[in-house]
């Protein structure tokens, strides 16, 4: 595979091991939106094993779409679950973002030095990410100081060769562990549904805007209640140079940093001349 090597980009952060008393494995937890039993996670797993302590933490049910969504009104339970290779997971009733504070806040033995989030069965691109529980759970990760992943399966489909992104996870995340990231960001990667030899390279990308084709469409009327779907597959994307959509298209791994700044600080300048109309001794 050509193209950028993810060693070699540079980190404004320390190495991960500096965190880490000597000789200590790093801590890897794996979270994910698709549920504690996808074959996205159990593959990613299996291609982190040799480079920490890896930890699964995540949801007892598929959530995606859970955006940052968190539980409130009730405990939140915990079992552990046996996976395919005979290892133990943590499964949670919780969402991903739920998972990944118990991660961080007491549920293991030591804090996580790393969250990885996915393999997500399906792209986040562009817009996507606001909705998706695997970018949400890598955010939460760095709003707790924690360096963070999401990685997710562009296009997948029932036979889809997971140990693609897979193996590519354990590139960046070696890389990862040897040089920090970032403060304050994570990488949200996608990768291309092609073989690993078919991979054209690695790109850092912008985030692109995606076109949804949503509509209201009327399912069936139950009495006085109504049922609708909005949500379809009719999706596109604006053919922008640059962005996670042009790379994916062309057969690149994405990566886009990603951090929590919502403030809109030139909207933050142009309201400062509503400040003499908003005086309240005006009203």
């Amino acid at each position: 595979m050509t193209g950028m090597d993810p060693s070699s980009t540079q980190s404004a952060t320390a190495p991960l091991a500096d965190a880490r008393p000597s000789g200590v494995r790093p801590r890897i937890v794996l979270t994910n939106d698709d549920g504690v039993l996808s074959p996205g996670l159990a593959v990613l797993k299996d291609a982190l094993d040799s480079l920490g302590d890896v930890s699964i933490v995540a949801p007892d049910q598929n959530r995606s779409g859970a955006a940052r969504s968190i539980t409130m009104r009730g405990p939140l339970w915990v079992e552990e679950v046996e996976l395919p290779d005979g290892s133990l997971a943590y499964s949670t009733d919780g969402t991903p973002v739920d998972c990944v504070r118990m991660a961080a806040l007491g549920l293991l033995d030591r804090p996580p030095d790393l969250i990885v989030s996915g393999i997500n069965l399906g792209g986040n691109l562009g817009d996507d990410i606001t909705y998706s529980g695997t970018v949400a759970a890598a955010l939460e990760g760095i709003m707790l100081d924690i360096p963070a992943i999401a990685l997710s399966a562009e296009a997948y489909y029932p036979g889809y060769d997971l140990t693609v992104p897979a193996r590519f996870a354990r590139l960046l995340v070696r890389a990862a562990l040897s040089r920090g990231l970032p403060p304050k960001t994570l990488l949200n990667v996608n990768c291309p549904d092609r073989p690993w030899e078919d991979l054209r390279g690695v790109r850092l990308t912008l985030l692109g805007k995606r076109i949804y084709g949503d509509k209201v469409q009327h399912h069936e009327t139950q009495g006085n209640r109504r049922g609708y779907y909005i949500y379809n597959d009719d999706l596109g994307y604006h053919r922008e140079p640059g962005t996670d959509f042009e790379a994916i298209s062309e057969g690149y791994v994405s990566i886009t940093p990603l951090h929590f700044d919502l403030m809109s600080h030139d909207a933050l300048e142009q309201l400062r001349g509503w400040e003499q109309e908003l005086r309240l001794t005006d009203g």
